[in-house]
């Protein structure tokens, strides 16, 4: 029985994957049972019916065909494997080429790598590519050979083989960003787009690109890469003026606003973005968790839902959805962090967020792990002070001081880790003269930075200086528009019992932020307060009406 094989790749190349599979299948049995099919024969239908299953996803499958595939192949007369293999020298490597008119191996074992690769199994995968001659390797192998020796940590070969793919072509954005995060200097990055061009016998990048825009791009993502957040804005900046609206830039700009607790200007450009681009998925789990952060909750449910109908699949959306049950069931929500951890285990907000969240669930030693796994991806501001919180909530304080300084070390110019070195200080009372330098000089660098005020506010509170507290609380009411900072000078007048004053403070917070539980719980021990009611005594009646309450809300809820 004869099956039409230029039927096959018709169905492959017109993306039709399940009837291909399905032939393929006919395929493969009809030449199994012919003793006239050769061995070459029988390694191509295999490779066809391979490609069905690689985009169908069933890679398992997939691996398992490719390699009976191979099996043949090494029995096929020498002669005619060196003509196959001429014979598709010019053929893309790409697992989307289908178009099979003979045999290339390397090709092969590339898809194989590919499948294990989607399988998160990046040794086997390795172990393919190696097998492909450097010689042999092209544009998309290079970049599948540099992320598994980077997922593996082999940091050296997996430079060498970004640069390999930036020689190939200078626009492979993907090589950019790892080789900055990787440490790779902007000037040795550009300095490979060069050695590209007179490989190839191109012109010269600069002549080609006079106005030097990528180079520009290149270092934008170095300055983030090493922490200089205030650099990498600065030429992001410089880059949207020539690239106005640019989806990419505005949502690398917002990301390392989000990083640096730019928050305001953060969410105005992810909100831009999904207004030039609502199918957007990148980095929207970072908008999900600034809007959390302004208690945003009818947008965060606008923007996870918006999500699930784009992508259910992509971690982003997973992190996303951990920050909106996070105020339901911080369970569940610490299970959707760690799914978009096992999605993509490059996937840093993923844990940022199981960090957090661990955090809050009084497990720190767990939450160390988390930030751990987050700074070995890329350190950040925001696994720095994750590792410190975490450390001090085990009462840790070497390391958690350690982990300060490693941050006050990487990132000099950043006020936000003087703070963090200044908040181990504050822990112990033996350190508060100390913290106290700390959180000046931050604010000596940053005065506009809320965070050192509200830590330096806490300390005169402490000590007995109130007044210092106010006049330096006061201070920022006219820039901030905080719920937190109206708080703070509330609880401050409340301790003096300058009662109108702190009510007048707790309504401002909860005006602009009516989810603030400071604000809720403050203003309900203010009221007693001013009853002359002691606000600690317990009130069991209302205990009862709550425990009623609670009572009348499960049988609700089991109706």
């Amino acid at each position: 029985m004869e099956i039409p094989k230029d039927q096959i790749a018709t169905l492959l190349d017109s993306d039709l994957y399940s009837s291909a599979q399905i032939l393929g299948s006919f395929l493969v049995s009809s030449s199994s049972i012919n003793p006239e099919t050769t061995p070459h024969l029988k390694a191509e239908n295999l490779i066809f019916l391979g490609d069905a299953l690689l985009r169908e996803r069933e890679y398992r499958r997939a691996i398992h065909t490719y390699k009976q595939a191979l099996q043949y192949y090494k029995i096929i007369p020498k002669q005619n494997s060196t003509a196959s293999r001429s014979s598709l020298s010019n053929r893309s490597s790409s697992p989307n080429s289908f178009n099979i008119s003979a045999i290339n191996e390397n090709e092969v074992k590339f898809k194989i790598a590919s499948c294990h690769s989607a399988l998160n199994e990046t040794r086997a995968a390795l172990v393919e590519m190696e097998g492909i001659p450097s010689k042999a390797r092209t544009l998309q192998m290079s970049l599948l050979m540099a992320k598994l020796y980077r997922n593996s940590r082999h940091n050296r070969f997996a430079i060498a083989c970004y640069k390999e793919c930036l020689r190939h072509c200078p626009y492979v954005f993907e090589a950019i960003i790892a080789l900055a995060e990787l440490g790779v200097a902007a000037k040795d990055i550009i300095s490979t787009f060069s050695q590209g061009s007179s490989r190839s016998g191109r012109a010269p990048f600069d002549h080609v690109d006079s106005n030097r825009w990528l180079q520009r791009y290149v270092e934008a993502q170095c300055c983030v890469a090493s922490n200089d957040y205030r650099g990498g804005l600065e030429l992001f900046g410089e880059l949207l003026q020539r690239f106005p609206n640019n989806v990419h830039i505005l949502l690398e700009i917002a990301k390392v606003e989000a990083i640096i607790g730019k928050n305001d200007e953060a969410i105005v450009n992810f909100e831009k973005v999904r207004s030039l681009d609502p199918y957007v998925v990148t980095y929207m789990d970072e908008h999900a968790m600034l809007l959390k952060t302004k208690s945003d909750y009818s947008k965060l449910n606008k923007l996870v839902h918006d999500l699930l109908s784009i992508d259910p699949t992509r971690p982003e959306v997973f992190v996303a959805l951990s920050v909106l049950w996070e105020r339901k069931d911080e369970r569940g929500a610490l299970s959707y962090a760690e799914k978009s951890i096992r999605i993509d285990e490059r996937h840093i907000p993923g844990y940022i967020m199981k960090g957090n969240l661990l955090l809050s669930l009084k497990r720190p030693e767990a939450a160390v792990i988390a930030f751990r796994g987050a700074q070995e991806l890329r350190p950040d501001l925001r696994s720095y002070q994750g590792l410190v919180h975490s450390y001090l909530a085990f009462s840790k304080i070497k390391e958690a001081l350690h982990a300060a300084r490693e941050a006050m070390k990487a990132m000099p110019q950043s006020a936000k880790a003087l703070k963090l070195v200044g908040d181990v200080h504050a822990s112990n009372s033996g350190g508060r003269e100390k913290a106290k330098k700390f959180y000046e000089s931050a604010l000596r660098l940053e005065p506009g930075y809320l965070g050192a005020a509200l830590a330096l506010a806490e300390l005169h509170v402490i000590e007995g200086r109130n007044g210092d507290a106010v006049s330096l609380l006061e201070r920022y009411l006219k820039d901030w528009a905080d719920d937190s900072l109206h708080v703070k000078l509330a609880q401050v007048f409340a301790a003096t019992n300058m009662l109108q004053e702190a009510l007048s403070h707790y309504q401002a917070a909860l005006r602009i932020n009516p989810q603030n539980e400071a604000a809720k719980k403050g203003l309900e021990r203010l009221e007693k307060q001013m009853k002359g009611v002691d606000p600690d005594a317990p009130e069991e009646d209302e205990e009862n009406e709550v425990e009623d309450a609670d009572a009348d809300q499960e049988e609700t809820e089991l109706l």
